[in-house]
C-alpha cells in the first residue's frame, strides 16, 4: 500500500456523529479533511424501539452548516452507489477538499434497478421516479431516505381519490438548496432576460402543490422552500424520539403513507381542485385522528 492515496470511510450510529462530536467534525473541515461519514440506522423512525438517545432526526441540519460537507440521504442502493462513486471521483481524481456525509438505513424494502439515465439526476439531488395516475388533480410528492418508500405508497393511495401523483426522489435537500442559493445570487447581478433557473425550480416550478416528507425535522427539506412558488407542505419528525415499531412511529410523527396522502388531498382542497368533503372522506378511510396532539408538543 506504499504511496497509495486512500479515503477514510467511517460508519456509526448517525445520532452519535454530529450531535456528539460536532466540534471535531468542524475541526476536520478546517483542516480540509476528505473522506466519507456514513450515519447508519439513520432517521427518527427507521431505528425502532430505541427512543430518545438513538433516533436521529437532526444530523442533516448540523451537516448543512459545514461548507465543505456534502450531505446525502439516499433511499435505494443504486443511489448510494452513484453517490459513493461521485465522492471518490471528486476527492481522489479532482482533488477536492471536501467530505461526504451519507445517511443509510437498516430497513428491509425492495431495491429496484436504476432507471435509465438517472445517474446525472441523482447527483443533481432531485429526479422524477414515476407518475401514478393519468387524469385528475395533480400533486407532486417528494421523499428521501426510507420515507421515500412511504411516499411511493402514498401515491398509490391517492388513486382512490382520482389524484395524479408525480413522485420525486430527493437525494440531497442540502445540495439542492445550495445550488438554488447560488443561482439566486448570480441572478441578482443579471438582467431579467439572462436569469438562470435552478434544478429544483426546473423540476418543481409552477403552481402544482408540493408535499415533501422526511425522516428528519421539517427544517431539513424546508431548505428548498424559498426557491419555489408552488404551495408546499412539509412533513417531518420534529419532537423527541420514541420507543415503538416503525409503523407506529411513522403514524405518530405523521410521515406514514396515509398522512402523506392526506397532506396532498388537503393541499388540493385548499387550492379548490378537490371538494372539501374529500378531506373528510380521506380522514375516515385512513383512520386518522385529527384530535391527536402535535408530535413536537408531547
Amino acid at each position: 500500500m506504499h504511496d497509495t492515496e486512500l479515503l477514510p470511510v467511517y460508519i456509526y450510529y448517525s445520532m452519535f456523529g454530529f450531535q456528539r462530536v460536532g466540534d471535531l467534525i468542524w475541526a476536520a473541515a478546517d483542516q480540509r479533511t476528505r473522506g466519507f461519514l456514513l450515519g447508519a440506522t439513520a432517521g427518527r423512525t427507521t431505528l425502532s424501539g430505541e427512543g430518545l438517545q438513538h433516533q436521529d432526526g437532526s444530523s442533516h441540519m448540523a451537516a448543512a452548516a459545514i461548507p465543505i460537507c456534502r450531505a446525502w440521504d439516499p433511499c435505494f442502493a443504486y443511489e448510494l452507489a452513484v453517490i459513493m462513486d461521485h465522492g471518490m471521483a471528486r476527492m481522489l481524481d479532482e482533488q477536492r477538499d471536501e467530505f461526504f456525509y451519507i445517511t443509510v438505513m437498516n430497513e428491509i424494502y425492495d431495491q429496484p434497478s436504476m432507471p435509465e439515465g438517472a445517474e446525472t439526476a441523482i447527483l443533481k439531488s432531485l429526479y422524477k421516479l414515476r407518475c401514478v395516475g393519468e387524469t385528475g388533480p395533480r400533486v407532486r410528492l417528494v421523499g428521501s431516505g426510507t420515507i421515500l418508500v412511504e411516499v411511493l405508497a402514498a401515491a398509490e393511495l391517492l388513486q382512490d381519490f382520482g389524484v395524479v401523483a408525480e413522485v420525486f426522489s430527493a437525494t440531497s435537500y442540502t445540495e439542492l438548496a445550495r445550488e438554488a442559493m447560488a443561482v439566486a445570487r448570480r441572478n441578482r447581478f443579471k438582467a431579467p432576460d439572462l436569469r438562470e433557473t435552478s434544478h429544483v425550480e426546473t423540476l418543481l416550478g409552477g403552481e402544482v402543490p408540493v408535499v415533501v416528507a422526511s425522516d428528519y425535522v421539517r427544517a431539513f427539506p424546508g431548505q428548498i422552500a424559498p426557491y419555489l412558488r408552488a404551495p408546499m407542505t412539509l412533513l417531518g419528525t420534529d419532537g423527541f424520539g420514541r420507543s415503538a415499531n416503525r409503523q407506529a412511529l411513522r403514524r405518530f410523527f405523521e410521515v406514514d403513507r396515509q398522512n402523506i396522502a392526506l397532506a396532498a388531498i388537503e393541499a388540493l382542497v385548499r387550492d379548490g381542485d378537490l371538494p372539501p368533503e374529500t378531506l373528510r372522506a380521506a380522514i375516515k378511510a385512513w383512520d386518522i385522528d385529527p384530535e391527536t396532539r402535535a408530535p413536537w408538543s408531547c
